[in-house]
């Protein structure tokens, strides 16, 4: 089982880099965030045409998430069960060949000490206390998406340039820790221990050609999946195409 999480910075955008990404990579889900459309303007078409169905989660402009999977998802849940009517669309969840894929978009933050940087906090405390109600860390459950956080010095191009900025800081860390804490590991990390592995880059001051990233994509698993774990990587290839994504899929593989 192949399982990919990628941030295409507008579906209506990169809709030929996905659909070319696809035919030639063919995982039996594509989890992608940051849609930035609406339901009924989401390209289910195209997607169909290439073999897969389309799950979504809208919103326009901003936000949005959506599964693409070669079957039909099971138990799809659309939203934190804790959310008000009006949410931001950041989570989509299905159940695929038994295991619970948990598709989420952590909101950016904006800048430390922000208004939109609580939000951020908030959400995540929110996302550990969905589990919590929700799921057992015993059972197969992915969580993957763009979490908008690089866990650790070695996830930064440099520590100390980003030394307590967003994305970064030690709250944002802490609040993720606490997310893992609940029964995940970084499957990434089950199979590269060393730095200078990035999924995102600035579009600014050709950073990805001097590859000044951050790992802020990420593929979590409960542990019957860390057992099942064949290989976990970042392709890159797609930031290379002309008008790309800022970010890369990630990509787990599972026996």
């Amino acid at each position: 089982m192949k399982i990919a999480t990628w941030n295409v910075n507008s579906i209506i955008a990169r809709l030929p880099h996905v659909i070319r990404w696809l035919e030639a990579v063919r995982p039996d889900v594509l989890c992608m965030q940051e849609t930035k459309c609406t339901d009924d303007k989401f390209p289910f078409e195209e997607f169909s045409r290439i073999g897969y169905c389309a799950s979504v989660f809208g919103q326009p402009t901003y936000n949005g998430v959506a599964l693409i999977t070669r079957q039909e998802c099971a138990e799809l849940q659309r939203g934190n069960y804790e959310d008000q009517e009006g949410a931001h669309a950041r989570l989509l969840a299905a159940t695929i060949d038994g295991v619970r894929i948990v598709n989420v978009y952590i909101p950016n933050g904006q800048a430390v000490g922000s208004e939109k940087f609580e939000f951020k906090l908030d959400w995540m405390k929110r996302l550990r206390s969905f589990f919590d109600a929700n799921y057992q860390p015993d059972v197969p459950v992915i969580l993957c998406g763009d979490f908008n956080v690089a866990p650790e010095d070695r996830d930064i191009h440099n520590p100390t340039l980003w030394q307590e900025r967003i994305m970064c800081s030690t709250a944002e860390r802490a609040a993720l820790d606490e997310i893992k804490r609940w029964g995940f590991t970084d499957s990434f990390r089950l199979h590269h221990e060393d730095g200078g592995h990035f999924s995102w880059w600035d579009y600014r001051a050709g950073a990805f050609r001097r590859n000044m990233g951050l790992r802020i994509d990420h593929m979590w698993v409960t542990t019957p999946l860390v057992a099942r774990s064949i290989n976990t990587w970042i392709d890159v290839e797609p930031r290379t195409w002309e008008r790309p994504s800022d970010h890369a899929p990630v990509l787990a593989e599972f026996d």
